[in-house]
């Protein structure tokens, strides 16, 4: 019997792994140029940490998350989302006390849900964090990133939503509206939003039920609820993205799904994907560090689905990244393989970025010219015992019209180099 994938986790084959990387490069040279630093998690936290963080009351919780218990009969889950162990691991290793951080980690997530275009149960996320600034500007960096990214890759099909949860005060005075508003109707509401009722009616907003829709349309608005605090914060961001050109429009049913954001929630949305359509999401988190044992420290973040990214990308028209490689070495004769092998580590000694394929397995010199057409490479490196005995080797373009040329050994690295940089 074959063996098969676990459902919703799939494998990333090579003719993919190259675009997942270039795109991977550009996010991570974008963030590493506003000052953010990798840290690297693991993917395994004691569940308490998502229990306490995310909320008893999210689907992620109740519903999607991998947990276990381990040989000490300990509660360990596979993380669902990176923001809370990223908190986690400031405080256990004392980042944040009188500190404030930039940071950004990339890696899988779990959450078991029903797999379909755009959401698996193993996910790839990219995730920015900022911990210790207050103001709006922080918010409005991590916004004005998320654009420079947009533009970099060359992607125009995104638009940016963004809105107020408001401070804990304000939040309690529109729960009270919410809760009052959602009794009279509760006829209509279905199972998970009586659930999260009497605990959480601000979750209801974030149902995806359509039966529901017009229901969540007719409710309270946060933004009618703001105190001065929050309508100055959001005043403050919305200034700094129009003084950036940043294009945005205020959604006030835009409510996140976790229960740890406050103040600034905001969602990079496209109509390139059909229902799946947040792209980088995000947030104010000022209570969640205070909440998991540490200091109060102000707080906020985005996570981007790269899975996601990759998709947006293609729908785009964005060009496939390859893996041919740049030259491939055709050795026939008996001392030729020999030298070959000299050959490819010196060209890779020459230039560390150039991709070199050494012939292996052997074959006639037809054969080998034909593998190193098939596989893509720019030149063939044609080594035979005569050009060994002269110290020299055959230079063949395979994706151009120019001449083969017979170049010294010594010189083989730098006219390849000079070929390629044309």
């Amino acid at each position: 019997m074959k063996p098969k994938a676990v459902r919703g986790m799939n494998d990333i084959l090579p003719q993919d792994s190259a675009t997942w990387r270039y795109l991977e490069s550009v996010v991570r040279e974008v963030v590493q140029s506003y000052g953010y630093k990798e840290i690297r998690l693991p993917l395994l936290e004691y569940t308490e940490l998502f229990q306490r963080s995310i909320g008893d009351e999210t689907d992620i919780v109740a519903k999607e998350m991998y947990t276990f218990l381990d040989r000490n009969e300990e509660s360990l889950t596979l993380r669902p989302e990176a923001t809370a162990s990223m908190v986690r691991a400031g405080i256990t290793n004392g980042l944040l006390h009188n500190q404030r951080q930039k940071l950004w980690t990339a890696g899988p997530m779990f959450r078991y849900e029903k797999p379909q275009k755009g959401r698996y149960r193993q996910f790839h996320q990219f995730d920015v964090e900022a911990m210790g600034y207050p103001g709006p500007d922080v918010d409005a960096e991590l916004i004005i990133m998320c654009a420079r990214m947009w533009q970099r890759l060359e992607l125009s099909r995104l638009t940016l939503e963004i809105n107020s949860l408001g401070t804990p005060d304000s939040r309690v005075t529109y729960r009270a509206a919410l809760l009052n508003y959602f009794s009279t109707v509760k006829s209509g509401l279905d199972e998970d939003s009586i659930r999260r009722l009497g605990k959480n009616p601000l979750r209801i907003l974030d149902s995806k039920n359509p039966e529901m829709q017009e229901l969540i349309e007719a409710a309270p608005v946060m933004l009618d609820y703001l105190d001065a605090e929050s309508l100055a914060h959001f005043a403050g961001l919305r200034a700094l993205l129009d003084a950036a050109e940043v294009p945005y429009t205020v959604n006030p049913r835009l409510v996140r799904g976790l229960d740890y954001y406050n103040l600034t929630v905001f969602e990079w949305v496209t109509d390139a994907l059909g229902s799946q359509g947040a792209v980088c999401s995000g947030g104010r988190y000022d209570g969640l560090v205070e909440k998991l044992g540490g200091r109060s420290t102000p707080a906020i973040g985005w996570a981007m689905g790269i899975e996601r990214l990759v998709a947006l990308y293609e729908a785009c028209g964005g060009e496939k990244q390859g893996e041919a490689p740049d030259v491939y070495i055709v050795a026939v004769g008996e001392n030729a393989l020999g030298r070959g092998f000299a050959v490819a580590e010196s060209l890779r000694d020459g230039n560390s970025a150039l991709r070199v394929d050494l012939n292996l397995g052997g074959g006639s010199f037809k054969s080998q010219l034909k593998r190193a057409d098939k596989c893509g490479a720019a030149y063939a490196v044609i080594l035979g015992d005569d050009e060994v005995a002269r110290n020299e080797a055959g230079l063949k373009p395979l994706r151009t019209d120019e001449d083969q040329l017979s170049v010294p050994l010594d010189d083989l690295a730098k006219i390849i180099g000079e070929r390629l940089a044309r």
